[in-house]
């Protein structure tokens, strides 16, 4: 052993102790607006049903007419793989599980519309349907034959539709709570947001619930869509998507963006309105990076083209739309819209793609982290809550299975969701 070295220091205790005095709201306020991803998971995407059509086979009715389009369109995972480029090693193992869960889970999260999908109604024909989807919602979830999330998109808080949208989101509410409670997977969406001051109206709204129905104070959150250039930019210049994040005092869930409405208020033309323009680029980043360790997660937009008609039509849709996903995907944008039962299949087989092609070296590399075994990538703390987090997300769509990961990875559940949520400014390796 070499010589011990001397430690001499020049500051006194107190210096150190002042300094943590003067940082502590500092540290309080990054604890409280940074608490980072709640753990929990997050659906690849978000079906919008209208009002109207929502029915108790919905969920069973998308599934089998995905399945009914893969057996006339892509009988097989050879056919499947040919239409969408995928490598031959990922052609069986994509086109079976695609089925597999088209069979057993073909929704994801569902949104019951009362908004653009729904339209004006007369308030007698809305308030029915509003009681019909709580009570819809309400007996899939007793049989277990719901989505993972469900929920309704209300009208937006604008002058014109606010007591219309209010009136709506109160009986579907009661409906729950009166058929046995909020379910778990319960989630709000708020359309057509432009000022923070119309997600604290919503914020409460919300309390104003929980207290006349004896709730947790906080029990309920939404999702708050960009869906206008004031949610964006505002007036003074500032980043109106962060303030609104602040406004929803930790009810705020997630960011969806709305690629026509936000495409047509920055006058994009229809025939370029697409979640791959500039303009949605520019919009998604920007919240992206109000997002940011908030907990609040991000949902892109949707594809308005609709696989249907002839084989050749259907494949042209089924590529743009894969295209689209994988696009938004390696954008770290883990969540979409899906308008159409046809969309499943592509939804489905670009997301299991994305995790299984990347699986092999993600679980090495995380391996190597956690046992501190050098490679020839030299991994941070930071990466590995990335890796963990990347085969989490895999896990919970069913592109992975817990078997192989703990196998590659030597991790358990529990170990990868140590890693991927740390403690701030913990740097160790732990969770194994």
């Amino acid at each position: 052993m070499g010589q011990q070295e001397k430690v001499t220091t020049s500051l006194t205790g107190s210096v150190s102790e002042k300094i943590s005095a003067s940082l502590a709201p500092v540290d309080a306020e990054l604890e409280r607006a940074y608490p980072g991803d709640p753990g929990t998971r997050q659906p690849v995407h978000t079906v919008y049903v209208p009002g109207d059509v929502f029915a108790a086979d919905t969920l069973r009715s998308w599934g089998d007419r995905a399945l009914a389009a893969l057996d006339e369109h892509a009988p097989d995972a050879a056919s499947f793989a040919a239409v969408l480029g995928l490598p031959d090693g990922l052609a069986e193992p994509v086109h079976s599980r695609v089925r597999a869960k088209l069979e057993r889970e073909p929704i994801e999260d569902l949104r019951v519309d009362f908004e653009d999908g729904y339209g004006p109604r007369p308030d007698t024909e809305e308030d029915e349907a509003a009681a019909r989807a709580a009570r819809l919602i309400a007996e899939a979830c007793a049989t277990g034959t719901a989505a993972p999330y469900m929920g309704i998109r209300m009208k937006c808080l604008e002058a014109a539709v606010r007591d219309r949208g209010i009136r709506t989101l109160d009986v579907f509410l009661t409906g729950l709570i009166e058929a046995g409670g909020l379910p778990e997977g319960l989630v709000l969406t708020l359309p057509k947001v432009t000022y923070p001051e119309q997600v604290t109206a919503m914020v409460r709204l919300l309390e104003a619930f929980e207290k006349a129905r004896g709730l947790e104070p906080g029990r309920i959150g939404f999702e708050i869509q960009i869906e206008t250039s004031q949610s964006i930019l505002a007036t003074d210049g500032t980043a109106t998507v962060a303030r609104m994040i602040q406004a929803a005092e930790g009810r705020a869930t997630g960011l969806h963006y709305g690629t026509f409405d936000y495409s047509a208020c920055l006058g994009v033309s229809a025939a370029y309105q697409a979640s791959d323009h500039p303009a949605a680029d520019h919009a998604k980043a920007v919240m992206q990076v109000a997002a940011a360790g908030t907990g609040v997660r991000l949902s892109d937009g949707s594809t308005n083209v609709l696989p249907v008609g002839p084989t050749e039509q259907v494949h042209d849709a089924w590529r743009l739309h894969y295209g689209l996903t994988r696009r938004a995907l390696a954008r770290a944008y883990y969540q979409g819209w899906d308008m159409h039962p046809g969309h499943l299949p592509t939804r489905y087989a670009a997301v299991f793609a994305f995790y299984r092609e990347g699986f092999e070296q993600a679980a090495a590399r995380l391996a190597r982290y956690a046992g501190r075994v050098g490679g020839d990538v030299m991994d941070e703390p930071a990466t590995a809550k990335a890796l963990s987090g990347y085969l989490l997300h895999g896990l919970d769509c069913g592109a992975l299975d817990l078997a192989e990961v703990s196998e590659a990875t030597g991790l358990t559940r529990a170990g990868l969701e140590g890693f991927a949520k740390p403690r701030r400014g913990d740097l160790t390796v732990s969770g194994t």
